[in-house]
């Protein structure tokens, strides 16, 4: 590989194995995320799609390979180092995972707290920027998450998870329980803010419309590795009956009316 293929790797997975006890999850699995693309990360339930993306967090331990973030073996950095990378990283969950007890704009400020040196003003200025940024009205910033819609949860969570202006932003199923309207906006905004904010997007999700619509590759996970990568013409010209049946079933596109 040359240098500057290398550098061109945002997440680089390698002989991946993670397991629970006798169950292995991950299986030797192998896996390259480049700079500035969205990739879609598909898979049946259970797959390892979450476990993958929690192990590359360093929130799951794994058994053998390794993982370099922008060229640095996650394994071989220092305390500092890591903390410096984590704040590189954004995280979305999939049920939004917002502190029910915070508002909306404390959800925001929460990590901002945790890594910056930052006065009451600026943070209030900077939590505002985000709830801008991911369309969210003004006067969300003082609603508490049980006072949100779907949608409005969604987008909360995605402002906390820009919170530091991450590098990668990872997201888990982020347009799932959204209508399809609410779906498609929502897509809209991922392809926007990638474009905005030059990131690199890690996305697990099951929508066969985000899949098409801004993902620039789709990897697909079974029996514990990537069994297909690549743009979606290739997955739609797959023989895996798993990817053929994913694509083109009675749900699939070529499905619909």
């Amino acid at each position: 590989m040359t240098e500057k293929s290398r550098r061109d790797i945002a997440i680089d997975v390698r002989d991946l194995v993670v397991g629970f006890g006798d169950k292995i999850i991950l299986n030797h699995l192998d896996l390259e995320v480049f700079r500035g693309e969205i990739l879609g990360v598909i898979g049946a339930s259970g797959s390892g799609k979450s476990v993958l993306t929690r192990a590359i967090l360093g929130l799951l331990p794994k058994r053998e390979g390794h993982i370099e973030v922008f060229g640095e073996n996650v394994d071989k950095i220092s305390a500092d180092a890591t903390r410096l990378l984590e704040r590189r990283c954004g995280v979305m969950f999939q049920n939004g995972a917002l502190f029910s007890s915070l508002t909306v704009k404390e959800n925001i400020q929460f990590p901002m707290r945790e890594h910056l040196q930052l006065s009451d003003d600026l943070l209030d200025e900077m939590a505002t920027l985000k709830i801008e940024m991911v369309g969210l009205p003004a006067d969300a910033a003082d609603k508490s998450p049980a006072e949100l819609s779907g949608g409005m949860t969604k987008r909360a969570a995605l402002a906390r998870a820009l919170a530091l202006d991450p590098q990668i932003l990872f997201l888990d199923e982020p347009t799932s329980g959204l209508d399809p309207i609410g779906a498609a906006e929502f897509d809209v905004l991922i392809g926007s803010l990638r474009k905005t904010l030059d990131m690199t997007v890690f996305m697990v999700t099951h929508d066969l419309d985000s899949l098409h619509q801004i993902c620039d590759r789709v990897a697909a996970i079974a029996d514990g590795r990537v069994i297909a990568i690549g743009p979606i013409e290739t997955m739609l010209t797959s023989n895996d009956p798993w990817l053929h049946a994913y694509f083109n079933g009675v749900r699939g596109r070529s499905g619909r009316a």
